[in-house]
């Protein structure tokens, strides 16, 4: 029934005549596609695909149409030592599949090996229980839309597809916590008030849930366990008829570009779910285990474990290689996203284990010489937990990257001040002016500093001003788990507190951490959740909470006058500042020194209005100003008057009618009317000002 068909492209893929299959897996010794009923419970057909060509197994099944479902077995030798892990028992779903039918429950059932002996193959069947793909429908032959946000006017806001309307009462029930609900007028609405340009959305491929977390009756919420890179994940989806996790995917990101908002996903491509060499058999451990994954030269049984998940894949190799190229090709030009936030993407780098990691790897060559996502927007958490695993500053130019030495550097200045762990003004001008000592070579720009305060990993912005310890019991790790310096200030209570005074200290230092986010030079990321007050009751690695510890609580943050409402304002003042002042936005590097009555140019000054010194930055001082000189005669100059001590500190302006635009401190702050200024201001303790001519 099968005739030979061709070897590309991988995959499944339909046509009038039926559909072609293709398996990248040069060791095996022969390949079975089986064929499932509608269930993906019973196997109807098992064939053997009747050629391979250089390495790939093909075969071309003309009764296939959209809909069948189908998983391979692999025939091979079984000899874990040499890296070889071929089981005909175990069903292996399709790297390339587009749609996956099952889950994966956790079960032995799911082991190549004995669970009694890692060194004898396991013989029971796992067909009736095994992840399957559903071959999907040719894609949509009209191109889908695209947005590009200029470099310097691009505010990114990392969010959870599920948490972010789950529990929003302005969703439609049957829609919240899917990629629908997320396209509803009013998440949308949300986000633009925001001054929000850009989503970036945690892990959208298909997942599967580690085995430990399934016995404790929890899961991968973040999804950073993929194991179906073409896939979106269907929990997802809201099940509409007419729609699949595919098709709706496509529409939410159609109705983020009508904003002429961008779309970025989450991509996992340092590391499967089958995990270490205890882990299931769901893939490419069964196709071709030494070609897919690095393995230990000094045993191939076990995994390099550069991402600390138990495996890690081998893009050193061509078809691994074309495995991510192809996928991030599909997202980009079938799915509608315009760019990719890498996890770990030091190990995409690791080519070969003993050279480490590599900027000129295969895959930024890659990368770079793509039409399409040499275009994208390229964003790198740079490090992972292998050797020299920490990279900041060294990917390629034309890549953004996650600076969490700015993090640490902002929650060290204004929430450990009196504390060992401090940051000083050098620290905090450095990096409020885009960490030039790790970003300016090689013709990058500023806005390859992606600024955050806080992430999904980690507290929440209201965590990190309610709490001194991590909370983290709920994990089920006897709270081990988690950063244990957050560098935070529960500002006198442990957790909640309904004193006034503790309560304003918060959202004081929020406003004040807030500001100095979108005033950096850089490229700001805002938390989902940060500009509600979110708190997750001080979990902060609350990747297995998929419950209200994660999904943001919607009701009554609207309301007029209330904390969020008031918050959530303040930012997209805080954003309609950043987008009215092309200085505070620069897309060039500042000097490190201007000279006085240097224009344009940036100007860091005492609060006496005379230029730092180097005994000023070397000292324990708290307060400084940054005045950013207008480049043309009709702009105005700007000025940011920084005060993170304990007390209230006077400012000497610099010549000119200066007037107060916004003040972190709510007494202070003169709302949606400029306030004209004297000669000198007082600038209230823990807070920022910024003023305009």
């Amino acid at each position: 029934m099968l005739s030979p068909g061709k070897p590309f492209p991988l995959g499944a893929t339909p046509s009038q005549q039926g559909v072609n299959f293709a398996l990248a897996a040069p060791s095996a010794e022969a390949v079975d596609l089986c064929i499932f009923d509608s269930t993906g419970k019973n196997e109807q057909q098992r064939l053997r695909l009747p050629a391979s060509t250089d390495g790939i197994w093909h075969g071309h099944l003309p009764s296939g149409k959209p809909g069948l479902v189908y998983a391979y077995r692999v025939h091979g030798p079984w000899n874990p030592k040499a890296g070889q892990r071929f089981n005909p028992a175990k069903l292996l779903l399709d790297p390339y599949a587009r749609e996956i039918a099952g889950t994966y429950d956790g079960s032995d059932l799911f082991l190549g090996h004995d669970p009694a002996n890692l060194d004898k193959r396991d013989t029971r069947d796992n067909a009736a229980v095994a992840l399957k793909a559903r071959v999907a429908p040719p894609p949509d032959p009209a191109p889908p839309g695209h947005s590009r946000i200029t470099t310097g006017d691009r505010v990114l806001y990392e969010l959870h597809v599920k948490g972010q309307t789950k529990l929003n009462p302005a969703v439609p029930a049957p829609l919240r916590g899917t990629y629908a609900g997320l396209a509803e007028p009013a998440v949308l609405d949300h986000l633009q008030q925001l001054g929000i340009t850009t989503l970036s959305l945690m892990p959208v491929q298909h997942r599967a849930d580690e085995p430990r977390l399934l016995r404790m009756g929890l899961t991968n919420y973040w999804g950073y366990n993929t194991i179906g890179w073409f896939a979106p994940e269907a929990r997802y989806w809201s099940g509409r008829p007419g729609t699949t996790p595919a098709s709706e995917f496509r529409a939410m990101a159609d109705a983020i570009h009508a904003r002429g908002m961008e779309l970025v996903i989450d991509v996992v491509y340092n590391h499967s779910a089958e995990s270490d060499e205890l882990g299931p058999t769901l893939s490419m451990r069964g196709i071709d285990n030494a070609l897919y994954y690095h393995l230990r030269a000094d045993d191939c049984s076990l995994y390099e474990n550069w991402a600390g998940t138990g495996n890690c894949l081998n893009l050193g190799e061509p078809r691994v290689l074309q495995l991510v190229m192809d996928s991030l090709r599909f997202w980009a030009c079938e799915m509608g996203v315009d760019g990719f936030r890498f996890d770990l993407a030091p190990v995409l780098g690791r080519a070969d284990a003993q050279r480490g990691f590599d900027a000129r790897a295969p895959f930024f060559a890659a990368i770079a010489q793509d039409p399409v996502l040499s275009r994208a927007l390229l964003i790198a958490e740079p490090w992972d937990i292998g050797p020299g695993g920490y990279r900041l500053g060294e990917f390629p130019p034309g890549w953004l990257e996650w600076n969490d030495r700015y993090r640490d550097t902002q929650r060290g200045f204004w929430l450990r001040q009196g504390h060992g762990d401090k940051a000083g003004l050098g620290d905090f001008a450095h990096r409020f002016a885009a960490s030039s000592t790790q970003f300016e070579h090689h013709g990058r720009a500023p806005t390859a500093s992606v600024n955050f305060i806080t992430a999904h990993d980690g507290f929440t912005l209201r965590d990190l001003v309610s709490y001194d310890e991590r909370h983290n019991l709920a994990n089920g790790e006897n709270n081990r788990d988690g950063h244990g310096h957050n560098l935070s200030n529960n500002c006198g209570v442990e957790g909640p507190s309904d004193d006034p005074a503790v309560l304003a200290l918060r959202t004081r230092l929020q406003r004040a951490l807030l500001a100095t986010l979108m005033l950096s030079q850089g490229t700001p990321m805002l938390l989902a959740g940060d500009e509600l007050g979110h708190s997750q009751r001080g979990n902060n690695n609350a990747y297995c909470q998929d419950n209200d510890t994660t999904w943001l609580a919607w009701i009554g943050t609207s309301a007029p006058g209330s904390d969020a409402a008031r918050l959530s304002a303040f930012i997209a003042r805080l954003a309609a500042l950043r987008r009215e002042a092309p200085a505070l936005r620069s897309t060039r590097w500042w000097p490190a020194e201007s000279p006085p009555g240097a224009s344009p140019g940036i100007h860091w000054l005492r609060p006496d209005g005379q230029p730092m010194t180097p005994t000023d930055w070397n000292g324990t001082g708290t307060a400084l100003a940054i005045l950013f000189d207008h480049e043309e005669a009709t702009e105005s100059s700007w000025l940011v008057m920084v005060n993170a001590g304990p007390q209230a500190v006077p400012f000497t302006l610099p010549p000119g009618t200066w007037r107060l635009c916004l003040s972190t401190d709510p007494a202070a702050d003169p709302g949606d009317g400029p306030e004209a200024l004297e000669a000198t201001v007082q600038v209230p303790f823990s807070s920022i000002g910024i003023a305009r001519t």
